[in-house]
């Protein structure tokens, strides 16, 4: 066997374990918490009084201005001379949480403006508050609109938190840099990475694709009913 094949096989289980243990929770944790998070800004910049919306918009802008690089930089190095010490994998997911609010707020934001406003007179005519158009009207249709914006911010995440290494987060990237700085073999483990990440990836895609089609089999329902 070819030493290059055996090295892959060896290094092949330690690279998708650190995979499996932190970058995938890392992914769905720092979603979710930038998913709920960009639900909030949203609603803000949509409702909320001017002084509200002038700070969610610095939020966004300073966000999307900067790298993601540097905002983990900052957060994990720089903090602590504030007196702020936190741990690698907090500091990443503090990171990762902070950005994906920032994106999906915007994404969610548009989708709520493409409801029709007819649907919120509807609503408001038949006697419901705000928060039951909100949850029973707007937000399910919306949600139809951000599902494609939404996955695709959500499978650049799982290739984003390969950043969490310059952390030194012990993540797939992260175990596959160690294993490169004993073998020497650097070509053949960030290429055995990429492969495991692309198969996160395509795993991803499929599902985007499943959520997608069933997503669209209420359309003609929500038309009709219009």
């Amino acid at each position: 066997m070819p030493p290059w094949l055996t090295l892959a096989l060896h290094s092949f289980w330690p690279l998708l374990k650190a995979g499996l243990a932190l970058t995938v929770p890392l992914t769905l944790f720092s979603f979710v918490g930038g998913l709920l998070l960009g639900f909030v800004v949203a609603l803000i910049r949509l409702f909320a009084p001017p002084p509200a919306v002038a700070i969610v918009r610095f939020y966004i802008w300073l966000i999307r201005g900067t790298p993601l690089l540097v905002q983990l930089f900052i957060i994990f190095y720089g903090l602590p001379n504030a007196g702020i010490v936190l741990d690698a994998f907090t500091a990443a997911l503090i990171g990762f949480v902070l950005n994906v609010g920032a994106y999906t707020s915007e994404v969610i934001r548009a989708a709520i403006l493409s409801v029709p406003r007819g649907q919120w007179q509807a609503s408001s005519a038949i006697g419901m508050t705000w928060a039951q158009t909100m949850r029973r009207t707007i937000v399910p249709q919306a949600t139809r609109v951000a599902i494609p914006s939404l996955s695709n911010s959500f499978i650049s995440l799982v290739k984003d938190t390969s950043l969490a290494a310059a952390l030194t987060v012990p993540e797939m990237f992260q175990v596959a840099q160690q294993i490169a700085a004993v073998t020497y073999e650097p070509l053949i483990l960030y290429c055995e990475t990429a492969l495991i990440y692309l198969i996160f990836s395509s795993v991803l895609s499929a599902w985007q694709t499943r959520i997608e089609t069933r997503s669209m089999r209420h359309v003609p329902k929500l038309e009709a009913a219009q």
